[in-house]
C-alpha cells in the first residue's frame, strides 16, 4: 500500500506512516505544488497510490471520470494532523485495505468512515 499525501495536508503524515510501515510520499516531492487534482489523480493511478486528502472535489472527479482508480481516502474531519486523526487512519486503512487495493473511496468522517466501490456510477446512468 502506498499512500500519496495531497498538497492540502501536511507533510508531516509521510514521517507518520513510515513509522507504521507504510510508504508514502507527499505531493510537494512528487509533482508541481498547483497542480490540479485530475494531475494529481492521474499520476496515482498511473503509479497505483492511493490518494489521501481533505479536498471535497475528488469524490466528483471520480465519478465524472468513471475509472476503476485510484482509490481516495477523503478526510472530512476539523482535525487533520497525524497526532489526532493518525490512529483513526491506521484502523481505516486495514479495515478497507481490500476494498482500497480494488479501488475505491473511502470518506472518514468524524465518527464514522464509508466506503464506496469504483467506478462511482452517477444516478440515471448505468
Amino acid at each position: 500500500m502506498k499512500i500519496l499525501v495531497d498538497m492540502n495536508l501536511t507533510p508531516e503524515w509521510v514521517q507518520f506512516f513510515a513509522t507504521e510501515g507504510i510508504e508514502s510520499r507527499h505531493w510537494s516531492t512528487v509533482g508541481d505544488p498547483s497542480s490540479q487534482d485530475d494531475t494529481v489523480l492521474g499520476w496515482a493511478r498511473e503509479h497505483g497510490w492511493i490518494v489521501f486528502t481533505n479536498d471535497l472535489d475528488f469524490g466528483a472527479l471520480l465519478a465524472k471520470a468513471g475509472t476503476l482508480g485510484p482509490s481516495v481516502i477523503q478526510a472530512r474531519t476539523q482535525d487533520l494532523l497525524p497526532a489526532g486523526l493518525g490512529r483513526t487512519m491506521i484502523e481505516i486503512l486495514r479495515r478497507f485495505e481490500q476494498e482500497l487495493d480494488r479501488g475505491a473511496l473511502v470518506v472518514v468522517e468524524p465518527a464514522s468512515a464509508r466506503v464506496r466501490i469504483l467506478p462511482i456510477r452517477r444516478p440515471g446512468l448505468s
